[in-house]
């Protein structure tokens, strides 16, 4: 009986992008060019750049050591969404040139070679096309042609940067693979087993009868002694290629002033919302890129609470030029030729050249329809909102959220309209936090700290000792920090110590908290640090 059935093996191209999640990074600004700069995940190196590896850092070190080897060295942490998103232009532009791709991970990829090859007159003429097509968006490429994706993608990974290609002979995959360490079949467990069985490389592995693999190894040994042998079973399977939902407006020559800038995105902005509209879908949640002529990108992920309209997307661009530090004023914008509708207050530091967006969150269209009669009372709200936010700005209208922390002001958050709560507030806000308040919770959080006095039967400032406890209780307290207009204790409760971050100079906290009812009926939640007490919330 057979283990499986072995089919005739299809020639795959496997195209390889070396050190991808480094290159997405500096894709996507995260990391600067030209510099010693690695990728870290789970505290080692994920990847790093050709300057980094000529100080001696490599994959799979450790953080510290690699700091250490080189001090310079620039770091970001691993970003799967981001390495995916920045791969999807290239992934597009290899189907322009050959259809059929199939992406096996962010920064690795596979066609069927026999197609590109006859199309192209040859495996070799193919694979140039890929590298052309890759060099149009100046990423580095490497290609393997072989019998299987497995033998394909090592093929790829045995070239170097003068030599990009490699095409293996059909039938030569195995004794390609021989000298390999068992390392790369991609499975730790087995391949440690192996080791310590005497088992080095794909050739010793290819050369055990595969019922005796699959006796002692199982399922999963069967698979990968298919892959040492050159016989990878898995086929390639081509994508169906998304739906082309991101638009894109291009300036030649850039755009400088904000006002201009709005008025010729309307139309990519129209486009845009029709086109989603058109697929039978809103969207919720909105990425805009802008690229000055310098090079620099702003990128910004925007919300909304129903979903964006044409003249909404042109409000977050608006919105995110003018969220960008001030650019350097022109001679031009001192002498009165720039008015308040340019970037003088703010924007990129030069002309605007191009404009994206990307929907990262849609919804069906029939879950945002109107009522017969219309939305009522919340159609009214949001438009008045709205419209005020795109008078005053985008942070001009807030919605309160709790956060996570031990004092009122850290739990309090105040989040734009339309923006979805920050990743990972809604995680702080669930942990328990030992020391915060018990319910309820004060109605009137202050902004900041308000000085105030509490005194006692002396009218000395009460104290506590070493212990946390009060020297002489409360007898007076003063709201306004003034002592002629102090108000007569009637209950207290406290002190409770909080203590946090003690090992944190810059955000350490020693302090004690104190409730009490004053002479006109008002609840108070007090601080006292070292020196002074404080006024943190009042219970209305």
């Amino acid at each position: 009986m057979m283990l499986f059935q072995r089919e005739t093996p299809v020639r795959a191209l496997v195209t390889w992008f070396p050190d991808w999640p480094l290159v997405a990074a500096r894709l996507a600004d995260a990391l600067p060019p030209d510099v010693p700069a690695a990728v870290i995940g789970q505290g080692v190196i994920a990847a790093c750049s050709a300057e980094a590896r000529a100080e001696g850092v490599v994959r799979g070190l450790r953080l510290r050591e690699a700091q250490t080897r080189c001090p310079e060295l620039v770091v970001c942490a691993v970003d799967p969404v981001r390495d995916a998103r920045e791969f999807e232009p290239v992934v597009s532009s290899l189907e322009e040139r050959t259809p059929g791709v199939e992406v096996l991970r962010p920064g690795l990829c596979a066609i069927r070679a026999k197609g590109a090859a006859r199309y192209y007159g040859g495996e070799e003429a193919a694979a140039g096309a890929v590298l052309e097509s890759a060099d149009r968006l100046a990423v580095e490429a490497r290609v393997g042609i072989a019998d299987s994706v497995f033998a394909a993608e090592q093929a790829a990974r045995s070239t170097s940067e003068l030599s990009a290609v490699l095409v293996l002979p059909p039938g030569s995959s195995r004794d390609f693979l021989a000298p390999f360490p068992v390392e790369v079949l991609g499975q730790p467990k087995l391949a440690s087993l192996l080791k310590r069985l005497g088992i080095l490389t794909l050739g010793n592995f290819a050369d055990l009868p595969a019922a005796d693999v699959r006796a002692r190894f199982g399922a999963a040994g069967i698979i990968a002694h298919a892959l040492a042998s050159g016989q990878d079973p898995r086929k390639v399977i081509p994508r169906t290629p998304p739906r082309k939902l991101d638009q894109r407006a291009e300036f030649e020559p850039g755009l400088d002033r904000v006002d201009q800038l709005a008025f010729q995105l309307r139309a990519t902005a129209d486009a845009f919302v029709a086109g989603v509209q058109t697929e039978g879908l809103v969207c919720t949640e909105l990425r805009v890129l802008i690229t000055d002529e310098a090079g620099s990108r702003s990128e910004r992920t925007w919300g909304h609470p129903r979903h964006f309209t044409a003249s909404d997307v042109v409000d977050r661009v608006r919105w995110q030029l003018q969220s960008q530090p001030p650019a350097h004023t022109s001679n031009k914008a001192v002498n009165g030729g720039m008015s308040d509708g340019g970037m003088a207050r703010g924007g990129l530091s030069s002309p605007v050249t191009r404009v994206e967006f990307v929907p990262i969150r849609v919804d069906s269209i029939a879950h945002h329809g109107r009522a017969l009669f219309g939305d009522g009372a919340e159609e009214q709200i949001h438009h008045g909102l709205s419209r005020i936010q795109s008078m005053l700005g985008h942070e001009a209208v807030v919605v309160p959220a709790i956060s996570g922390g031990r004092l009122l002001a850290e739990r309090r958050r105040l989040v734009p309209w339309g923006d979805a709560l920050p990743a990972g507030a809604a995680d702080l806000a669930s942990r328990p936090w030992p020391g915060r308040i018990p319910d309820p919770q004060p109605a009137t959080v202050f902004a900041s700290l308000i000085p105030v006095l509490l005194l006692d039967a002396d009218k000395e400032k009460v104290r506590t000792d070493h212990r946390g406890g009060l020297l002489a209780p409360p007898t007076w307290f003063c709201p306004t920090g003034d002592p002629a207009r102090r108000r007569l204790v009637i209950q207290w409760a406290g002190p409770w110590p909080l203590k946090q971050r003690w090992w944190d100079s810059s955000h350490r906290l020693e302090a004690d908290r104190f409730q009490l009812v004053d002479g006109n009926g008002e609840a108070w939640l007090l601080l006292l640090d070292e020196q002074n007490w404080w006024a943190e919330a009042r219970y209305d």
